[in-house]
């Protein structure tokens, strides 16, 4: 489409339409890695690459203001269809401690499929 941005975590459709992209959650976990490797420099793969069990408290050990610089490079890569803040601001504490890369995968995916 005319003036459609494709990112990484989209891949051409094999559907009949041929113009809906579609997302996947590996390819969104790739570009969360990438993000994440900018927010939180080359220490994030210290331990390995991230995976679906990655926990932002326990792994990563991601502080506040990391999850600010995450929101905005979520926003600025996925558009406002991604409202990373909104969307954390309806857990409660322990679930925001016990956040892992899997949850954020399948909120970005489930919030770019709810725009097709």
């Amino acid at each position: 489409m005319p003036g459609q941005i494709s990112t990484p975590a989209m891949a051409e459709s094999a559907t009949p339409a041929g113009d809906a992209p579609v997302i996947t959650p590996e390819a969104v976990l790739a570009q969360l890695e990438q993000i994440l490797l900018e927010v939180v420099g080359d220490d994030l793969l210290m331990d390995g690459p991230l995976v679906m069990e990655t926990s932002f408290s326990d792994d990563l050990q991601l502080e506040s203001i990391e999850f600010v610089a995450l929101a905005e490079e979520l926003l600025n890569t996925y558009g406002e269809k991604v409202d990373f803040v909104s969307w954390m601001s309806g857990m409660e504490l322990d679930q925001v401690v016990n956040l892992t890369a899997g949850e954020v995968v399948g909120f970005v995916v489930s919030s770019l499929e709810e725009e097709s």
